[in-house]
C-alpha cells in the first residue's frame, strides 16, 4: 500500500487536518529565521510572519498522534534539527527531506552513529529560476541521473518531483532497492497512477483526502 504525506502543514489547523484524515505522514518545512528561532515556513523569512507556528510546538502536536515527514529547507546545521524530532517523536516516526547533499549526508552519519536508521532523502526536483542555463542544465542531469550524488550523499530514500520521477527516478529506485517518494501529486489521474502497487512507497500531495479515497480497499486495481 502506497503512503500518504499530507503537503505543507504549516499551521495548527493544517496538522489537526492532516492527522484528522488519517494521513500516514504530516510533511512541514522547517526555516531558521534571523534569530535563530526555527519555524514552519516554505519560503525563508528574517522575521517569522505573525501566527507562525514554531517547530517544538508543531513537534508537541504531533508527539503520539502521527508520523512526520520533515522537509529542510535550511543547509547546514540539519543535525541539532533532526534530534530535536527524534527526541519528541522518536526514530520511527520520522523521515527526513532537504534538497541539500550535505545536509542528507550529516543527518545520515549522525543517524548511523546513534543507531536510529533514519530514512533520510535527497529530494530531487528543484527550482532553477534565475540560474544560468548552462547551471541549470547541469543540476537537471544530476537530477534525471542521481547515482553520484546519492552515493556521495549516502542517501537511503528516493525523493523526486512526480515528472522526474517518471522519467528516470522511479528505475533508479528500483535498481537500488530504494523505497520512492513521490512529490508533489495533486492530480487525481497522476493519483491514480502513482497509487498503484509498486509504483512508489509514498506520495506527499496537498489534496490528501483524495489520495487516502482512491487508496481505499476496492478502489485500486492492480
Amino acid at each position: 500500500m502506497t503512503l500518504v504525506s499530507a503537503h505543507r502543514c504549516l499551521t495548527r489547523d493544517d496538522i489537526e487536518a492532516a492527522i484528522a484524515l488519517g494521513a500516514d505522514y504530516v510533511e512541514f518545512d522547517v526555516q531558521r529565521c534571523a534569530d535563530g528561532s526555527l519555524v514552519l515556513l516554505h519560503d525563508p523569512a528574517d522575521v517569522a510572519p505573525p501566527g507562525t507556528l514554531g517547530y517544538a510546538e508543531a513537534l508537541d502536536l504531533l508527539a503520539g498522534r502521527a508520523k512526520l515527514h520533515l522537509d529542510l529547507k535550511v543547509e547546514g546545521g540539519e543535525v541539532p534539527i533532526v534530534a530535536q524530532a527524534v527526541a519528541r517523536l522518536g526514530a520511527d516516526s520520522l523521515l527526513v527531506t532537504t534538497l541539500a547533499d550535505d545536509g542528507v549526508r550529516a543527518v545520515r552519519d549522525w543517524s548511523d552513529a546513534e543507531g536510529h536508521g533514519l530514512l533520510v532523502g535527497l529530494s530531487l526536483g528543484r527550482g532553477l529560476r534565475d540560474i544560468p542555463v548552462l547551471h541549470a542544465i547541469r543540476v537537471r542531469l544530476t537530477e534525471l541521473f542521481p547515482a553520484v550524488r546519492y552515493r556521495l550523499s549516502g542517501a537511503n530514500l528516493a525523493v523526486a518531483h512526480h515528472t522526474l520521477a517518471r522519467l528516470h527516478v522511479r528505475s533508479y529506485a528500483r535498481h537500488r532497492g530504494f523505497p520512492l517518494l513521490v512529490w508533489t501529486v495533486d492530480t487525481e489521474d497522476s493519483l491514480r497512477y502513482w497509487l498503484k502497487p509498486g509504483r512508489a512507497w509514498m506520495v506527499t500531495t496537498n489534496r490528501p483526502e483524495v489520495a487516502l479515497r482512491l487508496r481505499s480497499p476496492g478502489r485500486m486495481q492492480p
